[in-house]
């Protein structure tokens, strides 16, 4: 078959997450399957956007801010071309869209051209009340109606969209994230530092806040721990400072900047614990990258993977709190035996649950099948 996905922004410091990194790996996936495939988005970095992405095709134009918003209104007018010519050829289209001009335009070009199409939403399309909101879905929303079928992660997140696009919309099927079992030994691996990692966008949703707090608890128990946050500054990064300076915990806790998708890999595999404090992530990436890289994680019970990496004995999964998750860091750096069944568990539940090759499996029959 031939495949055309459309993800929004592809960038050198990984600003827009999730989304393109699903995109690619299934991608990448379905190519070594033997399908032709080519990724559509923008592209923002200092330096020209690659050709691929991996084994993937890569077509983009330049990020432009045609509207207000980090993600909702960039575009390039080129862009719309190329979706026209790519789209023309392919056998299925598959948009990761959220509420911005990049996924308002795949989706009105999929149905002008008539073509076949699947929506995946990646928790981004929730109910919003807010006038803006609705005077986009007033365009968005219908399109979205045209999709063969919206691909979801979870039963939130399925009851969300369907309040957006109501009885009438597509069905709606669970579809997980998935990364290669191979990936960790892709990864530069040594010792293991005493290092904590956090790695999301600090933005009041991932709490960066409370991992600093964390960092300040174990510092008491076990001060020669170092913490570490990578990940595009959205609003935190004062919050983050003014904590630090609070606790006295220079040296201690470091902000090093947005890190591209194998610089981060690497990140994962140095760490001793990954930590993601957000609340109501729908299914993180990072904490597959990190179960496959052999890196113990600990997170919150409000991530939409955390029932099954509890049942699993994968992750230590916690309430969320500062008290809560400094305990949960302390016990996997001082309990090897501890540690050492979350790696197995981790690593089996990545090869059970989220191997990407699954994945693919379930993605040529939705194509097919719809």
């Amino acid at each position: 078959m031939r495949l055309v996905h459309v993800v929004t922004l592809v960038s050198e410091d990984g600003a827009y997450g999730g989304p393109t990194s699903v995109a690619t790996g299934q991608l990448e996936e379905c190519a070594t399957r033997g399908h032709e495939v080519t990724l559509l988005s923008l592209w923002r970095g200092g330096s020209r956007a690659p050709a691929h992405i991996g084994s993937v095709p890569l077509r983009t134009r330049p990020a432009r801010a045609l509207l207000p918003g980090r993600f909702t209104g960039i575009m390039h007018p080129l862009l719309v071309g190329d979706m026209w010519r790519s789209m023309g050829r392919a056998d299925v289209v598959h948009i990761h869209a959220g509420r911005d001009l990049v996924s308002l335009t795949a989706l009105a070009v999929a149905t002008l051209r008539r073509k076949r199409f699947f929506t995946q939403t990646h928790g981004m399309v929730e109910p919003r009340h807010r006038l803006v909101a609705r005077l986009f879905d007033r365009l968005y929303v219908p399109l979205l109606r045209r999709a063969r079928g919206c691909l979801v992660l979870t039963e939130r997140e399925r009851r969300a969209v369907s309040e957006v696009i109501g009885p009438q919309g597509p069905p709606l099927l669970t579809l997980p994230n998935g990364v290669r079992p191979e990936h960790d030994a892709e990864v530069e691996r040594g010792p293991r530092a005493p290092e904590v990692l956090f790695m999301a966008r600090l933005h009041p949703r991932k709490r960066p806040d409370a991992f600093v707090e964390t960092a300040a608890l174990v510092h008491r128990k076990l001060p020669g721990v170092r913490f570490t946050l990578h990940g595009a500054d959205e609003g935190e990064l004062p919050t983050v400072r003014r904590l630090i300076a609070a606790h006295r915990l220079w040296g201690v806790v470091s902000y090093g900047g947005a890190l591209s998708y194998a610089e981060a890999l690497r990140a994962q595999a140095r760490a001793a614990v990954y930590v993601l404090p957000s609340v109501d992530e729908p299914f993180p990436m990072t904490v597959i990258e990190a179960l496959s890289a052999g890196t113990p994680v600990v997170c919150t019970d409000t991530c939409g993977m955390a029932d099954e990496l509890a049942r699993r004995g994968a992750a230590v999964v916690t309430d969320g709190s500062p008290r809560a998750m400094a305990d949960a860091v302390c016990e996997v750096l001082t309990d090897e035996n501890r540690r050492a069944g979350l790696v197995r568990a981790g690593r089996r539940a990545v090869a059970e649950s989220f191997s990407i090759h699954a994945v693919a499996d379930r993605l040529e029959e939705i194509y097919r099948n719809l």
